[in-house]
């Protein structure tokens, strides 16, 4: 596939090195790391890695000092000895069923952080406009504590290296299944970043948090906003929850970066939650945010990976769609997906692959500026969201 659609003078770093696949907590872990492999095969595979203009970033082990940018000393410290000694500590979530310890996890977590810090230093210094991390997204990793997967939270590094270089505003925006809670508690203070986050309510989800009435502190009132939709709300849904939130805080937010998200656990097929979208869906999301990228950022955006537990299946699909997106070269829908790529599936997983790169679905959702049903759960929750959140920043919560 050769790609036609860049801006004469834009670029895109995509972060990769087989040393990523050392992130691992046991053999039996939902977070297999082989949904990074099949990825970036089936990147490979569909030729977007072959555009002279996509420069391929290796990343070396975050240094402490850019650690302490989002993370306790003590806390650092401890995932340092747990790997160590493999000695759990219960103070700072690590060597729970969740968040088992071994023997690399510091230096495996630290490498995801320097691949979304290399991205952050890409696009500070104009050698790209965009950059991919999709062995990042590690959004429940909080200040001092290790959660749902999650060792240090590289999202929030790359916020935090963008502002400390002098980014006036970010807005990190987060498409995962599950609510972003570590990177929201980073920032809930910080009139200078704007976290949103799109979720499966915590009513029926881990973390159980991220409601709308949790919407930042102090200078930051109204920059932390949460959408907690219904377990089984499908792509109209969750779209149309998009199209009702986002653009409209974007445009009001100014920002000049964006980083965004984009854990595929919202998939159908995934084990591990109850929302119910398609690769075309989250395909359309990662245009969407594109879009806004171009409308307000100047095309400046870092993607990450995140949640996604259908590793065969799923993963490699959507987050190839998301590369293919972020590089300014969509994939058509209705594409094939490569001989070789499904073989390798079946050697490695045992598993069949999908012969498409989307689900053949039909998208379509009601424009917000239609009005809202009351008596529809996924309006009601936009609507919970809208009234805490819009007013704060001069929108109607009705007609904007």
């Amino acid at each position: 596939m050769t790609c036609r659609s860049f801006r004469a003078a834009e670029s895109t770093a995509v972060v990769w090195h087989p040393d990523l696949l050392e992130y691992r907590h046991a053999p039996w872990h939902p977070m297999d790391p082989v949904r990074l492999e099949l990825t970036v095969d089936l990147c490979r595979e569909m030729g977007i890695l072959d555009d002279p203009r996509i420069s391929v970033l290796a990343p070396g082990v975050a240094a402490d000092e850019d650690l302490l940018t989002v993370h306790s000393a003590d806390y650092i410290e401890a995932v340092r000895a747990a790997g160590a000694q493999g000695t759990p500590s219960a103070a700072h979530g690590l060597g729970t069923e969740d968040n088992p310890v071994f023997d690399a996890i510091h230096t495996a977590s630290a490498r995801i952080v320097q691949g979304s810090l290399d991205c952050a230093d890409a696009v500070l210094s104009g050698a790209v406009s965009r950059a991919v991390n999709v062995a990042g997204g590690m959004h429940h990793a909080a200040r001092s504590r290790a959660a749902g997967f999650c060792v240090y939270n590289d999202a929030a590094a790359a916020v935090r290296r963008l502002l400390d270089r002098g980014v006036p505003r970010v807005l990190y925006l987060d498409l995962d299944a599950h609510h972003g809670d570590g990177t929201e508690s980073i920032f809930v203070d910080e009139p200078r970043v704007m976290t949103i986050s799109l979720h499966e309510s915590g009513l029926s989800l881990f973390p159980g948090t991220g409601f709308p009435q949790d919407s930042g502190t102090g200078d930051a009132a109204g920059t932390t906003v949460n959408v907690a939709l219904p377990a089984g709300t499908g792509d109209a849904g969750w779209l149309r929850a998009f199209h009702g939130v986002v653009p409209q805080l974007v445009e009001a937010f100014e920002p000049t970066v964006i980083v965004s998200q984009h854990g595929c656990d919202s998939h159908a097929a995934d084990p591990l939650t109850d929302l119910r979208l398609s690769v075309d869906a989250q395909r359309q999301a990662a245009m969407d945010v594109a879009h806004l990228v171009e409308q307000h950022c100047g095309g400046r955006w870092i993607a990450t990976g995140g949640g996604g537990y259908a590793v065969a299946a799923v993963v490699p699909r959507s987050w190839t769609q998301l590369t293919a997106v972020v590089a300014g070269c969509p994939i058509p829908l209705g594409a094939p997906t490569p001989d070789a790529w499904r073989e390798q599936v079946r050697a490695r997983c045992g598993a069949e692959a999908p012969e498409r790169m989307d689900d053949g679905v039909h998208l379509g959702w009601r424009s917000w500026t239609h009005g809202h049903d009351p008596g529809d759960a996924v309006d009601r929750a936009v609507m919970l969201t809208r009234r805490e959140i819009f007013p704060r920043h001069g929108l109607d919560p009705w007609f904007d």
